[in-house]
């Protein structure tokens, strides 16, 4: 009977074909770009099918075909049968690939041409978007500062939206506080940049065609010293392909593994299809390639200090956050929010959902405290007390704050009894017993500028109230004064003071209100950092659910070297270079120490780069012009899709779509495993499908399509793409691994775009979080993946540090304190970076940009850069804003709206100035993240006009065994510009 079945199929097969060509646009545009012969047979050759294309059309005949141009070989019928049924059953055809099975001849490119062709032919039928009265189409897709509505009509975007929720959608949660009944409005609160799409899709700096540079010649000269300097001329995809592909083989035959390093730049275009964690690493494994090793740039201080106090659960640092916004708001008497500023930062991609809430704590009453160098938006916006603070200085406040308490007894000596370990050792250091220095207000006074009466102030409130401390963006964790050479000590310091007031009881715990809301965790989607199709078990967190729930191709990268992110420069140059593991999985797995090149393997010669960020993101970025330009470094490639910043370095050029011209799905604020369930930032849990809105413009193409294009011309492509799956169609795989298919259909998914999960029921609330160790009771919240392993008494009893409490002083820091005497196992005060040793005056601070999310609204004249608290416009140029005080500008004869030279000993960059009574004395403030770089020479040497302050960051590390970033230890002079200078030159 499968005989029979088979045998109808096979001749069915370009009757159907013709058919669907026909009806469907999609199929008959397919069809005409493919010419030759496929294959279909039974490896004992009873059964064989020819199919033969031409000119649009296609015909088959019975018989085996000597010399096909491609073929799939089948074991037997069944076999045969079963793959060639209407619906795929992947983990068969997985299995049936990988043991042989199913094998394949010929020409790899044909049967993946072949393999869209079928899956064209499945997915012309879907429709996607809602029509409108006024004739558009709604569309919807997910971006980095949330999901937006894109309307088009004929093929153009007309306008994007946020979305307003409908009656049909999933209800809202609420929670009761104080009397009041709080809900969230029913819409999604994006951030300022998730609304520039349109100006970004339609920017002049797109790049719509491949590109070589003029001087680059892969069969004769190739004038690395150019790279930067010289232009650019258009080519054909099969000129730059060819070229791509050509230089892949002949680095790993001339110089074996590891020749080709791969580096993307920081947060590329949202979506699990298309992410770098997904097609980039799946394409990367294939070829194999020297990892540009990622490091915790976000939460430094967390991750290499303060998580040794209370151990790790795969949460890279910081503590988890479940329950906090209920708490919160029904505990909380202050707030006090030390280096974070929600309201700039949205957390991390979750728009301004977290404003609603922060809005209810003040109508509830609750005080705000907020303690950095800038008087943030957020404290603007709510207002409070304001303490300005010296950057790097702030361990020495906490530790004062400490001092406070203890000689007063006003801490939670129970709880620090019960519950804690080393807290005598602390204790001695802090009250001078040590080192006869008590570490008092006035003590610290000299090193923050605080005045001491303000700390004994905040010291009285914090302990006579239930406190929430809001320390970095998220509330627990990311950016600000982790940042700086100290930074692990401030972690360290807030996570001991939680400890001294009871961390976890009511009203006491880490939250800003921009994380902790009530959402349904159990259902399944996967996050970013899932990996979805990369197939990577290692290097990303697939293995959790991934993986399991929806079978794919496992790949795995041959080459064991890679290469710290923040010495890609130095491993170029110097053709070495040495790192400190990022191991999600232990405390200890960060001392491990390793080294580029590794023995047995190459030194990079090819870098493909993946997007086009690093200059305005990477600390120390001057280092990587000397770097890109260096001999030993033969093929630079570029991705990308705007010209900006390291595309200008590339040799060949390839033009990527934009994530409104392919297809993708995700889910808003979705991390997986780099920030476990994130989405809790939401007021509504949202699932969307990125809907390919418009065509790609030009000859761009979508990231996946690129990679798949170089791989067909390896011979990997059926591999890579698992037979032919295009992007829809690998939506579809995701969207039925999920929890998606029990609250709502593929069809109604793909036509509307989008769906909210409802919100769990009272008693299905998650506990808040360190409420079960403040109880003395077992862990009773999720956890990422469980490791026993980790608990020195059972799994989920108290912490996992090896006492099994809290340590204040931390027993795995002990053991390596001798190794690395800037990580004392008492967090003593070190002031490293004190002004008096710096040979330049100003202290620059470089924050996360309000109005774009890293680099990517930036620049491309985007809507973004016409804001003028973004980019300046001076004489007809829009500059990067740098902050300074009053009396700092003053000493310099500046005033708002010049243009100053911002310099140190490692660059200059030109800014425009505002002069701002809300910058402390002694510091400059600008945004990280610039997209833009202008490199001009001038009388005074190169000078950058685009905004990079990453120019003049350090690149060096927190400590010697902690590979952290430390770009607010950062020292500079700024003096008026003369323009007349660059002509000069």
């Amino acid at each position: 009977m499968q005989r029979k079945i088979l045998v109808l199929i096979l001749w069915l097969m370009p009757t159907v074909l013709r058919m669907a060509a026909r009806k469907f646009p999609a199929v008959r545009a397919h069809l005409a770009t493919g010419s030759g012969v496929i294959q279909l047979r039974l490896r004992n050759n009873s059964l064989a099918r020819q199919l033969h294309f031409r000119d649009g059309s296609v015909s088959g005949r019975w018989g085996v075909c000597a010399r096909p141009d491609a073929e799939l070989v089948f074991m037997d019928v069944a076999t045969a049968h079963k793959m060639l049924a209407p619906k795929t059953d992947h983990a068969f055809l997985i299995d049936a690939l990988k043991n042989f099975k199913i094998t394949q001849g010929g020409s790899d490119e044909k049967l993946v041409w072949f393999g869209q062709l079928v899956n064209t032919m499945k997915t012309a039928a879907w429709r996607k978007g809602m029509p409108m009265k006024d004739g558009t189409t709604r569309f919807v897709t997910l971006t980095n500062g949330g999901p937006v509505f894109v309307f088009v009509k004929d093929g153009k975007i007309v306008r994007t939206t946020p979305i307003d929720l409908e009656e049909e959608d999933g209800p809202s949660w609420s929670i009761t506080a104080r009397g009041r009944r709080l809900s969230p409005a029913r819409r999604a609160t994006v951030s300022p940049h998730a609304l520039s799409l349109k100006s970004l899709v339609y920017s002049d700096k797109r790049l719509l065609y491949p590109m070589k540079r003029v001087d680059f010649d892969p069969n004769g000269e190739r004038n690395p010293q150019n790279r930067g300097i010289s232009g650019y001329e258009r080519i054909s995809w099969d000129e730059a392909l060819d070229i791509v592909a050509g230089e892949i083989r002949r680095m790993k035959k001339d110089y074996g593994p590891g020749a080709i390093g791969m580096v993307t730049g920081a947060h590329h275009q949202w979506g699990n299809i298309n992410y770098y964690l997904s097609a980039m690493l799946r394409f990367g494994n294939l070829i194999g390639f020297t990892r540009i090793e990622p490091s915790p740039i976000s939460w430094e201080g967390w991750y290499w200090g303060a998580m040794h106090h209370y151990g790790n659960s795969l949460r890279l640092g910081t503590p988890s956050f479940y329950g906090t916004t209920e708490d919160c708001l029904q505990h909380a008497e202050v707030i006090v929010f030390w280096s974070s500023d929600p309201e700039s930062t949205n957390g991390v991609y979750g728009g301004f959902e977290g404003t609603e809430r922060r809005l209810w704590a003040k109508q509830l009453g609750i005080e705000f405290v907020h303690i950095d160098p800038y008087l943030t938006h957020s404290a603007q916006f709510l207002g409070g007390k304001w303490l300005p603070i010296k950057p790097g200085t702030d361990s020495a406040l906490a530790i004062a704050i400490m001092h406070e308490w203890m000689v007063s007894g006003s801490y939670d000596k129970e709880y620090v009894a019960s519950n804690s370990t080393g807290f005598d050792e602390w204790s001695a250091y802090v009250l001078g017993k040590e080192d006869g220095v008590p570490k008092t207000p006035e003590w610290q006074e000299a090193e923050t500028g605080v005045p001491a009466k303000d700390v004994r102030s905040l010291a009285r409130l914090w302990a006579s109230k239930k406190t929430y401390l809001a320390a970095g963006g998220l509330g627990a964790g990311f950016g600000g004064a982790c940042r700086t050479e100290t930074g692990a000590q401030w972690a360290r310091s807030v996570v001991m003071m939680m400890a001294m007031q009871g961390w976890g009881k009511p009203g006491i715990n880490f939250g800003n209100l921009q994380i902790g809301a009530p959402q349904d965790l159990n259902f399944y989607f996967p996050g970013y950092a899932e990996g979805g199709i990369s197939g990577d078990l290692n290097n990303t967190a697939s293995a959790a659910n991934n993986y399991c729930r929806m079978p794919h191709i496992i790949t795995i990268n041959p080459v064991k070297q890679a290469v710290p992110r923040q010495r890609l420069a130095e491993a170029i140059v110097e053709g070495k270079s040495e790192g400190y593991a990022w191991d999600g999985f232990s405390v200890e797995g960060q001392f491990a120490q390793y080294s580029y090149p590794r023995p047995g393997h190459s030194r990079i010669h090819m870098l493909y780069r993946y997007g086009s960020s690093s200059f305005g993101t990477t600390p120390g970025s001057n280092r990587l012009v000397e770097a890109y330009r260096h001999s030993s470094l033969e093929f630079i490639v570029n991705q990308s899709i705007w010209m900006e910043n390291e595309a200008q370095f590339a040799d060949v050029i390839l033009p990527a779509c934009t994530a409104l011209e392919r297809d993708d799905i995700s889910e808003w604020a979705n991390c997986g495993g780099y920030i476990q369930h994130a989405q809790s930032q939401l007021n509504h849990r949202m699932v969307i499908m990125q809907h390919k809105c418009i065509e790609p413009l030009g000859e761009s193409k979508s990231d996946y399509q690129i990679f798949l294009e170089i791989m067909t011309r390896l011979g990997y492509g059926g591999m890579f793409s698992e037979g032919g799956c295009s992007e829809l169609a690998w939506c579809e795989r995701m969207f039925n691994s999920t929890d998606l298919p029990k609250q709502t259909t593929w069809k109604k998914f793909l036509q509307k775009g989008y769906h909210v999960v409802p919100p769990p029921s009272d008693n299905e609330k998650q506990p808040v979080d360190m409420r079960w160790f403040a109880q003395g009771r077992p862990k009773d919240l999720p956890e990422a993946n469980p490791l026993p392993g980790v608990y020195s008494k059972a799994f989920g009893e108290g912490l996992p540090t090896q006492s099994g409490k809290f340590e204040f002083v931390p027993s795995s820091l002990r053991r390596i304190e001798q190794i690395d005497p800037a990580r004392p196992a008492v967090n003593r005060y070190i002031n490293r970076a004190s002004a008096a040793k710096q040979p330049f005056p100003l202290q620059l601070v470089t924050n996360h940009p309000v109005y774009s999310f890293h680099t990517h609204a930036d620049g491309k004249n985007s809507h973004v850069s016409t804001i003028d608290e973004h980019r300046m416009e001076v004489g007809g140029y829009r500059y990067w804003v740098l902050r300074m005080s009053n009396r700092d500008a003053e000493t310099r004869g500046i005033q708002r709206g010049d243009l100053v030279r911002v310099y140190n000993a490692q660059a200059s960059v030109i800014c425009a100035v505002d002069v701002s009574q809300l910058v402390k004395a002694g510091v400059t403030r600008g945004n990280e993240s610039c997209a833009e770089l202008d490199l001009i020479e001038t009388s005074v040497g190169l000078v950058d006009r685009g905004g990079c302050l990453n120019l003049l960051t350090p690149g060096g590390k927190m400590s010697p065994t902690a590979d952290g970033i430390m770009p607010n230890t950062c020292w500079v002079e700024v003096e008026k510009w003369d323009s007349t200078l660059e002509k000069a030159a």
